[in-house]
């Protein structure tokens, strides 16, 4: 080991050598040594990354407010957080996800980068921690118990502009094709049998529309879960060595840096142990994800073929569908969007398991429930924009081939039934399952329907929504 590539640091278990150009420091560096699990590091989330400098900086800038803090200290803290919140550095954050110690191991990492980072403007080598230290100064009137968890609220609210902006950006795509769909019939399925009529639009718009419930949901209560914070709490919500003033300046501060209206847990005991804003969140995610992923099963169905399949609509072909059957292109876009769901799905049994497991004053369990969450936000939001960009957008109609479906359909004879009855209408059904024969061509065949009426049932208009029914031109 060359010696001068190092540089020495010490805590309470001893010395160990950290790299001398790491802004991490000995914490750190046993959390690497100590947790080698996901191998999915917290510089993987930026938002969270600069959550964590944003709560750094709020804590600094009331404890200079209170005097506690010297200008020097607090100035050297303030450029440290900047540099970071404009994504800088972000490669130091090097600790695992998973993580024993309820997310200390996260919280000194942002308190070691921050003082080495404070020490560099100060004209200091990197450890020299009698100037600024990375407990005494940077995490100064606060615990990981509160710091951490605010910190998780902070970066899920940073993401949620994104995922609001991807979701409503698909809700569009699938509406427009609603619109350029909207004249073009085919057959309705219920349990993949045939139905009754409807239109191709009918169906995109209901996708859109199904999705729009959500992003309400979403925007009502993002702010709602995650603007209340815990910071000021300290160990376990009781504000233990923070000055009583502390609290309602650091979370102003806070509120001004996000850019969020964060504001103080009414409880803090509470807040400090309960993950429920959690558990909902990730439900949101979950019923989202169900959605989408049901969705993304009708538009393989939709595609399937295409000889031999539905065949109705064209997805975008994006690859080559295999390596031994040419001429195969598959539905890869809709099927990542089923493998993320299923993803997100288990996502949010984990969080639901860790909240469940928080013991007394702390649930430990924080760090499984950060990295969830952010990997779910993350995954959601590329899903959208993948299956967007890659294959809603894309999509064109088979419009011969949606009418020649509905016009054989045995399920056309229902928009029949009010005209010539329910006993008609089965037995023509009956009689055209077992002859082969069209709905239609049975019914010109015994002549159950004028012409000109069965032009009138048969518009598009009419076949799609309420109507009223006049039955005397019908030869019942």
């Amino acid at each position: 080991m060359n010696i001068d590539a190092f540089r020495t640091e010490h805590d309470l278990l001893g010395d160990l050598p950290v790299p001398r150009n790491a802004y991490y420091g000995i914490q750190t560096l046993r959390a690497l040594d100590n947790f080698k699990l996901s191998g999915v590091s917290l510089s993987e989330y930026p938002n969270f990354v600069s959550a964590l400098a944003m709560v750094k900086l709020a804590a600094a800038d009331a404890n200079h407010e209170l005097n506690c803090l010297s200008t020097e200290k607090h100035t050297a803290i303030t450029k440290a957080c900047r540099q970071l919140i404009e994504g800088k550095h972000h490669d130091q954050f090097v600790v695992d996800m998973i993580q024993g110690g309820a997310g200390t191991s996260t919280n000194m990492n942002a308190n070691e980068v921050i003082a080495n980072l404070g020490l560099e403007s100060m004209g200091k080598d990197k450890g020299e921690y009698q100037f600024l230290h990375p407990n005494n100064d940077v995490n100064m009137a606060q615990s990981t118990n509160d710091a951490y968890p605010t910190a998780i609220r902070v970066g899920l609210l940073l993401g949620q502009n994104d995922l609001h902006l991807s979701l409503e950006n698909l809700i569009q795509a699938l509406a427009a094709k609603g619109d350029e769909f909207s004249s073009l019939l085919k057959m309705g399925r219920t349990q993949l049998q045939d139905a009754v009529p409807m239109t191709l639009g009918q169906e995109f718009h209901a996708f859109a529309n199904n999705l729009r419930e959500d992003l309400a949901l979403f925007k009502k209560l993002d702010s709602d879960l995650f603007t209340p914070v815990n910071l000021g709490g300290t160990a376990i919500g009781t504000g233990i060595n923070a000055d009583p003033r502390y609290q309602g300046i650091a979370v102003k501060r806070l509120a001004a840096i996000s850019g969020h209206p964060i504001t103080a847990a009414t409880d803090l005991v509470e807040a400090t142990s309960d993950m429920g804003s959690f558990v909902l969140f990730s439900g949101l995610l979950k019923r989202l994800m169900t959605k989408l992923s049901k969705i993304s099963n009708d538009l393989r169905l939709l595609s399937s073929g295409p000889r031999t399949g539905i065949n109705e609509i064209n997805l975008p072909a994006r690859q080559p569908g295999s390596s031994i059957m040419p001429g195969k292109v598959n539905p890869v876009i809709p099927e990542a969007v089923n493998q993320i769901a299923f993803e997100i799905i288990g996502h949010d049994l984990s969080v639901t398991m860790a909240a469940e497991a928080g013991q007394l004053q702390l649930n430990v369990m924080e760090p499984l429930i950060a990295w969830k969450m952010f990997d779910s936000v993350r995954l959601a939001t590329r899903g959208m924009d993948m299956l967007r960009e890659l294959c809603i957008e894309g999509i064109t109609a088979n419009e011969a081939r949606c009418r020649e479906l509905m016009e054989n359909s045995i399920g056309i004879v229902t928009a029949l039934n009010p005209y010539i009855g329910y006993e008609n209408s089965s037995r023509i059904a009956k009689k055209a399952l077992t002859t082969g024969c069209g709905v239609l061509e049975l019914i010109r065949e015994e002549n159950l329907i004028d012409e000109e009426l069965l032009a009138d049932i048969l518009k598009p208009e009419h076949m799609i929504a309420p109507r009223s029914v006049t039955k005397k031109t019908a030869k019942l």
